[in-house]
């Protein structure tokens, strides 16, 4: 096969701010295989440092340690190419380039979406929440107001930024009782400190806060006290996060987990350790939307995904958009028809 790893930098429309800092753009790696038949498969590698530790460069690093090994291959022998990938390679963000697109490349060889080859049933539209960035009240009541115009029925709030009472009480009132409210944290508050902030949050009435504190015994002290449910992020990849319940939920990515292969496997785990569920994006540009709203149709998350995270960057066509806060999942082969456009392709 002939392989290209292109990078692509694309612009948000506002700085996307989290405990972790401030987002003005996204990196990201476009990987092309191109089989001798004709046949092309996608995929992205979507590596997020101040997320998850890890440098765009050093997933270009990786994924060219793959290259011969995929040059050498047809991509008929996905499992065994995959698993000596994973090898090769290391870095699950890198994995998941070659993951989805050995995917597309076997989806566009057989005519048929992921889901179906993942063996899901014709999917239903996967729910998803809206994801608020704005750090200031006016803005985050603002998109709340629009959210529910829209017709999702959860959003996800930051947290931990500074103001959290006044604009999590801001989004309540312009989201209405009817919405579901989830907070992020991303690791950033002490124990002592996020028992006491989700004390105080409670009563604007929460769905769950991911990623309170950093670390599965913080994690599971804190949920035997808050009052508010608590679901792993950053945490769902340590070593034995998924081997037992630690807490109420687990926030699974495409990235961290390797690809759909790796998501699927832990969100197995998961349900035997007796997690919640659901998905999210890391920024991820729609090619890694599209395989997790695959992956959603085979695991029928039990909490509203975080995937609609496209209509956030700028100057960019948004081939995957919300309806009702639901995403169809996409029925053209492999990953999905019309998603290039979005990487200039």
């Amino acid at each position: 096969m002939r392989v290209t790893i292109e990078p692509v930098s694309a612009p948000l429309e506002r700085p996307f701010v989290s405990a972790s800092g401030a987002l003005e753009r996204r990196e990201l790696l476009l990987l092309e295989l191109r089989a001798g038949d004709g046949q092309v498969g996608f995929g992205e590698a979507a590596p997020l440092e101040g997320y998850d530790g890890v440098r765009l460069e050093d997933c270009r690093a990786a994924l060219e340690d793959c290259r011969a090994l995929l040059e050498e291959s047809d991509g008929r022998e996905r499992e065994a190419l995959l698993g000596e990938c994973a090898r090769r390679a290391v870095l699950p963000q890198a994995l998941a380039a070659v993951d989805l697109a050995l995917w597309d490349l076997v989806g566009r060889r057989a005519g048929q979406p992921l889901w179906r080859l993942l063996g899901a049933p014709a999917p239903a539209p996967i729910e998803v929440n809206h994801t608020i960035a704005a750090p200031d009240r006016a803005g985050a009541a603002a998109e709340a107001a629009r959210a529910r115009r829209l017709g999702f029925r959860t959003v996800k709030l930051k947290v931990a930024t500074g103001d959290d009472a006044g604009r999590l009480a801001a989004v309540r009132a312009a989201a209405g009782d009817g919405m579901a409210i989830r907070l992020d944290a991303n690791g950033a508050w002490e124990p002592a400190e996020a028992e006491a902030a989700l004390r105080a949050l409670a009563p604007a009435g929460v769905e769950l806060c991911e990623e309170p504190v950093h670390g599965l015994r913080a994690l599971a002290r804190l949920a035997e006290r808050s009052p508010v449910p608590l679901a792993l992020d950053e945490s769902a990849s340590a070593p034995g996060a998924l081997d037992r319940r630690w807490c109420d939920a687990v926030c699974l990515k495409l990235s961290r987990c390797g690809g759909v292969s790796g998501l699927l496997a832990a969100a197995h785990r998961a349900r035997r350790a007796g997690y919640r569920i659901y998905l999210a994006s890391t920024l991820d540009g729609p090619l890694g939307i599209a395989a997790c709203l695959h992956a959603a149709a085979r695991l029928a998350p039990d909490c509203a995904c975080g995937l609609a995270t496209l209509e956030l960057f700028a100057h960019r066509p948004h081939p995957l958009a919300p309806a009702q806060g639901r995403i169809e999942v996409p029925h053209g082969p492999g990953l999905g028809d019309g998603l290039l456009a979005w990487y200039g392709r």
